[in-house]
Formats: structure tokens, sequence, C-alpha cells
């Protein structure tokens, strides 16, 4: 299983609408960056990934699972863009913010850190289990 970060800003699509779409899930449409689509295209069935509310938030709020693998983005007239779809599994216990990141030793690689503007991003199995528990859920 690979692990992934998923940014959205909430006014456009909040976590409490991911979670409202149940276990049918939701495509991850609208990403117009290279780089974050080629990391959809390497997600499998069952990856899992962290939810994040960009802008002012700036945190982890819940935990997803892909549950469609990478297909043409139906938003996209090009046929170019693809997306995966992800369901909710369970909203984080505490909020990790961008500044709990960056002030733990141990994650100062992690893209989030570094590359705060990618909107889809891989995280490693290490940086899975110290932001889990930071955020008071099971790895």
């Amino acid at each position: 299983m690979a692990y992934w970060l998923f940014k959205s800003e909430p006014n456009t699509w909040g976590w409490d609408q991911q979670l409202a779409k149940g276990e049918e899930g939701e495509q991850w449409d609208g990403v117009r960056n290279y780089q974050a689509r080629n990391n959809m295209q390497k997600m499998k069935l069952g990856d899992r990934g962290f939810f994040y509310h960009s802008i002012n938030e700036k945190s982890i709020v819940g935990v997803v699972e892909v549950c469609a693998e990478a297909h043409p983005d139906t938003t996209d007239d090009t046929g170019k863009w693809h997306c995966v779809d992800i369901k909710a599994i369970k909203s984080v216990v505490n909020p990790v913010t961008l500044d709990d990141c960056k002030a733990h030793p141990d994650l100062a690689n992690m893209i989030l850190v570094n590359n705060s503007r990618l909107s889809v991003q891989p995280v490693s199995e290490e940086e899975w289990a110290i932001v889990c528990q930071m955020a008071g859920i099971e790895a």
C-alpha cells in the first residue's frame, strides 16, 4: 500500500463534503498539474491518503482511500488529465497543521513541508505513521 496527501480548499471541496459522499466516494477532479496527475496515475485501489484543508486552515483533517484508479477526468475536454476516486475513511482526532509538520524533526523531508503547493503528493510510510500518531489515529 502507498500513502498520499490530497489538498483541497475547504470552500471548494471540504472534508464534510467528502464524508457525505460515503462509500461511493468522489472523483478528485480539476487537477491541472502534471506532477499531481502523474502521482494519481501511480495510485492503486486501497491506497490511503490524508485529506488536507489548504488556504487558512492548512491542516490534515481526515483519512481517505483510493476507491477507483486513474481514469479520465470528466471535467477535462482535452483528454490529457486524469484523476482517481477517493472515499472518506475517518476524521482525525487532532488536526495536524502545516506548522506541526514543520516543527517535527522527522518530517523535515516531507513534501508537504518542502513543496506545500503540490496538490497531490506522496507520503512515506514513516511520515504516515508519525502524522497518524500526531493526529490521534491508528496508522
